[in-house]
């Protein structure tokens, strides 16, 4: 089975006030944060401020071309399925699995619930959100690991936010199998897969 983040969580974040707390990255992040909210409240207060934009209009078209085939096969192995879901609730998506491998899978999500990225989910942290740890950003895109609880250990699984503009966010969670769970921080391995999406989305392919 491969975790894809629900709709429902997506919508909680998507209908937050962006003007709710001054939440503060911590440790790792390298982008800036904004002081204040912008003419439209994006970023909002202690938000990291995305560097470029990046254009995602083919991958929403074509979201199994968020990850090449070898990097499917260095993730996952050679037996894998992908799924594409070009009208899912929370986004265009694409989840691949192993089928012989129980729970093991990722998916990227072409957040679409709402026009505030990261700020959606600032805006939760503590709240809808317990679980809430900004990640490390990759050329100026700041990401941030979230969840209504902290599911590292127990089920080997984490979900990040990735910001490719001010305004819009790919959600990318993985799944670790049973054997691995407690050998690997479940949210280092998707931050490594967030980062070659960021590097495919850049590159055009």
């Amino acid at each position: 089975m491969t975790v894809v983040i629900s709709a429902s969580l997506l919508a909680l974040a998507a209908c937050t006030p962006t003007n709710q707390g001054n939440p503060m990255p911590s440790g790792g992040t390298t982008s800036q944060t904004s002081p204040s909210n912008g003419g439209d409240g994006v970023p909002g207060p202690g938000v990291p401020k995305v560097g470029d934009s990046l254009d995602t209009t083919h991958f929403k078209q074509a979201p199994c071309d968020s990850l090449t085939a070898d990097q499917i096969v260095g993730l996952l192995g050679t037996s894998v399925t992908a799924k594409p879901d070009l009208n899912g609730q929370g986004g265009p998506s694409c989840s691949w699995d192993v089928p012989n491998v129980s729970q093991a899978g990722v998916s990227v999500i072409y957040n679409n619930v709402d026009k505030i990225g990261l700020t959606a989910i600032y805006a939760k942290k503590d709240t809808t959100f317990q679980f809430f740890m900004p990640m490390e950003a990759v050329s100026g895109h700041p990401m941030v690991a979230y969840g209504m609880t902290d599911e590292r250990n127990t089920r080997g699984r984490c979900a990040i936010a990735l910001a490719t503009s001010d305004h819009d966010i790919i959600d990318v969670s993985i799944a670790q199998s049973e054997e691995n769970i407690g050998h690997k921080d479940p949210c280092a391995a998707a931050h490594d897969v967030a980062t070659k999406v960021l590097g495919n989305l850049k590159a055009g392919k």
